[in-house]
């Protein structure tokens, strides 16, 4: 800061005064010279840089693409109307933004601070500062559950419910600082990308990650997740794009190439960004992405983020200087579902939507790896159907050892304590082949193993053990 600039001049020289009374005055003026001088310099920093630079920025979409938010780093935030090309609203906030990101609708979006995330409505009033996510880095929302996802700078995931207010989840991940998050549009599992190589995915009701994969050799630089939910492309430090199949966890290709942001379009086109350059690969098929469009930002200026934009095809590219957009012919998704998204929705559409959405809001427990296990019955167990026929036949054998008629001996060889002791000895040997049968199916070994036949002993206690009788 040139706190020079704003400053009066050189200060009046304290030691040479006598005069106790003016002595104090003048260093209490000093002081507050001091600090005006400090807050026009603070205020020329924010608000009128000399060299015109407000980024890098970042930038965000609303679900049906019409609505565009960009955020730069230096306390920039601007949000537009892309369908008519509107500056909707523009303002500063007078410190560091390290993420921006819609809510349900473009009525309300969360920033990332420089302390908290903030969340402002549409004309730019702060609605709410959430301190229990601390300095958050990166920001995710998940429209389907109404949930607000964050990792900051301590490496703590925090799951925020924006409709009612409370906290579902926070977890510590264990891995350290993190800057790379992305959500899985398919199944909501959000995905982190860690110093040391691997990419875990989380949901917020379990502790500990879902998938851990050790993905590169090095940190790893971005993650991004297909319309599909079958693929995910990661890019690190050891210069690889690599694309991953999620069904088996395995690598389908891998491509020698850095890239500091990845994003998927809705017709699966894979857009990277590397310092001023700008490439986008295409499926030729079986998940074979080739070298498809490439641009060039003038003037070498560093792209930031690539981000496809929703229902068309323009690739929105945020960079040091501020915002460009290319055409990307064949990425968006030329027929759009008016009660799923829709761009050209009315002020009466959007409020019924927003109604809706509310009412099938999906509680966290819905978010897994596969969604397609939920309203399923589970198959029964084959265990189950193993143990419950012999039960069945343990039944039938113990009634039919109940029903032997045994002679009636003389010489009081035939009391009652001793036929009804002779009957529990044959239920017991009825019953005996069925409990070994069952404790094998459940895996539990018979305490009372013969030593000498299944347990062989060291030869140093060998001598103690017990001679099988003959």
């Amino acid at each position: 800061m040139e706190v020079a600039k704003y400053s009066r001049g050189q200060g009046a020289d304290l030691k040479a005064l006598r005069d106790k009374k003016l002595k104090g005055q003048l260093s209490v003026k000093e002081k507050l010279y001091g600090q005006s001088a400090k807050a026009a310099a603070k205020a020329e920093k924010w608000l009128m840089p000399n060299d015109g630079v407000l980024g890098p920025y970042n930038i965000g979409y609303t679900s049906n693409g019409r609505y565009m938010l960009v955020g730069g780093q230096k306390g920039h935030l601007a949000m537009m109307d892309m369908l008519h090309m509107d500056l909707m609203k523009e303002f500063e906030v007078r410190e560091t933004v390290r993420d921006v990101t819609f809510l349900h609708n473009e009525q309300f979006y969360a920033v990332a601070q420089k302390k908290y995330p903030y969340i402002y409505n549409r004309h730019g009033t702060e609605i709410h500062c959430l301190k229990e996510h601390g300095k958050a880095l990166k920001l995710q929302f998940l429209s389907k559950q109404f949930l607000l996802a964050s990792i900051n700078s301590f490496g703590q995931l925090h799951y925020q419910d924006v409709s009612t207010g409370e906290m579902v989840a926070n977890y510590r991940t264990g891995l350290g600082r993190t800057d790379v998050m992305r959500a899985n549009p398919y199944n909501a599992v959000i995905g982190l990308g860690h110093a040391g190589g691997k990419v875990t995915m989380w949901k917020p009701t379990s502790v500990k990650p879902l998938v851990t994969m050790l993905c590169h050799h090095g940190p790893v630089t971005a993650v991004a997740f297909d319309r599909g939910g079958n693929l995910m492309a990661t890019a690190g430090v050891d210069r690889k794009i690599k694309i991953w199949d999620l069904r088996k966890y395995e690598v389908v290709h891998s491509y020698p190439a850095r890239a500091q942001s990845l994003d998927f379009s809705q017709k699966g086109l894979l857009a990277c960004s590397n310092g001023s350059q700008v490439e986008i690969y295409k499926d030729f098929g079986g998940h074979d992405y080739k070298l498809y469009m490439k641009h060039k930002i003038m003037k070498g200026y560093q792209v930031g983020k690539v981000l496809f934009r929703p229902y068309e095809d323009i690739l929105g590219i945020v960079h040091s200087m501020g915002f460009s957009s290319i055409l990307v012919p064949g990425s968006g998704e030329p027929n759009f579902d008016t009660f799923v998204d829709n761009p050209m929705e009315t002020t009466k559409q959007k409020r019924e939507k927003e109604v809706h959405a509310l009412l099938d809001k999906l509680p966290p427990e819905t978010i897994m790896l596969n969604p397609n296990m939920i309203a399923t019955v589970r198959a029964p167990k084959k265990k189950e159907k193993k143990t419950k026929e012999i039960e069945e036949e343990m039944e039938d054998a113990i009634e039919a050892a109940k029903n032997i008629e045994r002679k009636k001996k003389t010489k009081g060889r035939s009391k009652p304590s001793k036929r009804a002791k002779k009957k529990e000895e044959d239920v017991f040997k009825a019953k005996r082949p069925f409990l070994e049968q069952s404790d094998k199916i459940d895996g539990r070994p018979d305490k009372k193993q013969r030593i000498g036949e299944e347990v062989e002993l060291p030869k140093a206690l060998q001598r103690f053990a017990k001679k099988p009788q003959s």
